[in-house]
């Protein structure tokens, strides 16, 4: 299903606004319901602060229901590419799944990280979130060498993009 422009709206947020931070709760929530325990890789609010990154929430009307983030990154291995950011904190709340939150969401980062001069985007993810390995994939995302806090998780899949490979 598509989203409705006209009722779905992504706008910029500092890590710490209240939407920002109900929303990660609840993706922190999920972690621990889908491994046992919440992420725990190092977040630093100012990686998502002009110019090391950008944190946006997606509003369905007034409501948050997805947010997710970019920071600036080093380039790992398998990414032919000068620049990059990583992907962090994309999330869907449940009873909005299904809707094209996700994949507006994704497609804004990638805008923006583009705008701000960024030639390709990473992202770690896991098994156990096979909707989020299918949204990845679709879009172009693709496995590279594992890398960052979780290279050396067995249930950590890492995925590359390369953004000169996409039309605006």
């Amino acid at each position: 299903m598509q989203t409705d422009p006209g009722t779905f709206s992504i706008r910029r947020r500092r890590l710490d606004h209240e939407h920002a931070v109900v929303l990660i709760a609840q993706v922190q929530a999920e972690y621990v319901r889908r491994y046992g325990g919440p992420d725990e890789s190092p977040i630093d609010p100012l990686h998502f602060e002009d110019p090391h990154g950008a944190f946006f929430i997606g509003y369905r009307g007034q409501e948050p229901v997805a947010m997710g983030g970019w920071r600036v990154h080093g380039v790992p291995d398998g990414v032919a590419a000068a620049t990059a950011v990583e992907i962090k904190r994309m999330y869907v709340v449940p009873d909005q799944r299904g809707h094209g939150y996700a994949r507006a969401v994704l497609a804004h980062l990638e805008e923006t990280a583009r705008a701000a001069g960024a030639e390709a985007m990473v992202l770690e993810t896991g098994i156990e979130q096979p909707e989020a390995i299918s949204l990845y994939e679709s879009c172009e995302y693709r496995p590279i060498p594992a890398f960052g806090f979780y290279a050396g998780a067995s249930l950590s899949r890492h995925y590359g993009k390369v953004l000169a490979d996409c039309t605006p």
